[in-house]
């Protein structure tokens, strides 16, 4: 609880949103200032209070040595902070960091020594729309960020030759290259990653990336 001494003047949901709108599309290490905003009580409330919550997600700590879900995102948004601008559109860019895994909030499952997340992808989707109309009505934006959130498990699935990647999907109502970017991200925004993990996600990201360009001229 606050001291009642303090004067503590929280933000409006809107404010909060324009708040965290120029620090990731600004900041070189936003996971500073959002873990500030977090520890302040900023993100008590709705929507935010879904992104404080990752924090009592687990994760499979042989692909997450950062621990939970929310280590994980302060990590990628510093990466893709890293990337952005290589990005079309980086505050789309930056904002689907933040929110790519909102879906393991109803996808964790933990079975005997193991932890799954299974369709975190496409519930994040969902997740991330709901966040966005509550503190923007831009619906070309919250299209592009969740429909980056959408497929950012897609370049894991083509390289797996998994039946969940859905190359129609990304050529109908994506762009390959934002996708790559903020796969990306996700694959390089964990902690104890040595020189050659890094070149084998790099690898696997490339690959995704000249399957479309080779096909898609």
């Amino acid at each position: 609880m606050y001291n009642k001494i303090e004067r503590v003047i929280i933000m409006t949901c809107k404010e909060l949103f324009l708040k965290v709108d120029d620090i990731l599309q600004s900041s070189d290490k936003p996971s500073a200032e959002i873990r500030k905003l977090i520890d302040e009580g900023e993100f008590d409330e709705k929507p935010f209070i879904k992104i404080k919550n990752l924090e009592d997600i687990d994760q499979d700590l042989i692909h997450h040595p950062e621990g939970n879900v929310l280590n994980h995102t302060l990590l990628v948004i510093d990466k893709a902070s890293d990337l952005k601008e290589k990005s079309k559109n980086k505050r789309v860019f930056m904002w689907a960091a933040l929110l790519h895994d909102l879906g393991k909030l109803t996808t964790t499952k933990k079975m005997k020594n193991k932890i799954t997340a299974y369709g975190h992808d496409l519930q994040g989707e969902i997740l991330s729309r709901q966040f966005l109309h509550q503190v923007t009505e831009d619906e070309e934006f919250i299209n592009e960020v969740c429909i980056l959130v959408k497929h950012h498990m897609q370049p894991l699935f083509y390289d797996k030759k998994l039946p969940y990647f859905k190359e129609k999907e990304i050529i109908n109502d994506s762009n390959y290259e934002e996708v790559s970017l903020l796969s990306l991200a996700d694959r390089l925004g964990r902690s104890a990653l040595g020189e050659e993990r890094i070149k084998q996600e790099e690898k696997r990201i490339n690959n995704f990336k000249n399957f479309f360009a080779d096909k898609y001229k």
